[in-house]
């Protein structure tokens, strides 16, 4: 039996995420006009208000039509912008097709990248892709072309979940990209895929992380099962009433550490489940970069 196609249904999640915008959390440095705030001053044509010049300022930013009318200094502020290249990274590992009969982590794992990449997209921002799957890395360096989102989608759409390829290593595909999202189960080299992340946040970008997990996995229902790691079959553990309420509490945990570790290393965690509406999930994960935008500008 073929795989369900990655690309079904996105033209129904496009339409319902016009509009949504993915604000940056931290100013951006760069020369390409965007949608972004950013720490440079001075540059772009979007006028916001004068202000009287007072020493040590730039006499580039005078306004030499206003002097020579009223022969008063005043500095000319602009709103400057700028765009911030996305990359968007996905884990096609064995575990990410379960549960098998529906592919249903992996499939809402493509809705999501696709959708994030549209909103990026939508703001003027370079975006690309890669997968960690059965062979290696693969993927597109992040652009703002027309099609680049439909590209992503065909990406995805070759791809079966297998193997246990590492994200960390996708995450370094596209060391341009100032802005990183990981969408994984994080089962696998969770530790180092939050390290790689990290170094991409400290050199001025920004991480975010989607956990995406089974309803299965959460409510693993009444009926005895052998639970196999898709990864390592030679791992099995009879899930019986008697072990169920320590599987939950300890799969609760794991859930709880990852948003801990990624959290407290000043990033976005968001945990989206295989059966949760991909828009609402979508506009939840970049509503909290906007959150982080308003914070940031009430202490600045």
């Amino acid at each position: 039996m073929a795989p369900p196609r990655a690309d079904a249904g996105y033209g129904a999640l496009l339409d319902a995420l016009r509009g949504v915008t993915w604000t940056a959390r931290r100013p951006v440095r760069g020369a390409a006009a965007g949608t972004h705030r950013s720490p440079l001053r001075g540059v772009s044509p979007e006028f916001t208000e004068y202000r009287p010049y007072r020493q040590g300022d730039d006499p580039r930013r005078l306004d030499w039509r206003l002097l020579a009318r009223t022969d008063r200094a005043y500095l000319r502020i602009t709103s400057d912008r700028a765009t911030i290249g996305t990359l968007i990274v996905v884990d096609a590992s064995a575990s990410m097709a379960f549960p098998g009969d529906s592919l249903g982590k992996w499939r809402q794992a493509c809705r999501l990248a696709v959708g994030l990449a549209a909103v990026a997209h939508a703001s003027a921002d370079p975006v690309g892709l890669t997968v960690a799957g059965p062979q290696g890395i693969v993927g597109l360096a992040p652009r703002t072309r027309r099609g680049v989102v439909a590209e992503i989608a065909r990406v995805l759409d070759a791809v079966t979940p297998g193997g246990s390829a590492p994200v960390a290593d996708a995450i370094a595909h596209a060391p341009q990209a100032r802005r990183v999202a990981v969408i994984s189960d994080f089962l696998g080299d969770a530790a180092e895929t939050l390290r790689a992340a990290r170094e991409r946040a400290t050199a001025g970008g920004e991480a975010y992380a989607i956990h995406v997990v089974a309803r299965r996995e959460l409510e693993p229902g009444p009926a005895a099962a052998i639970a196999v790691d898709p990864e390592r079959d030679s791992v099995r553990r009879p899930l019986v009433p008697a072990t169920r309420e320590a599987y939950v509490l300890a799969f609760a945990d794991f859930r709880d550490a990852i948003a801990r570790e990624w959290t407290s290393a000043g990033e976005s965690y968001a945990m989206v489940t295989d059966d949760e509406p991909a828009d609402r999930a979508l506009r939840r994960i970049v509503s909290a970069s906007r959150a982080a935008e308003h914070a940031d500008g009430a202490t600045a």
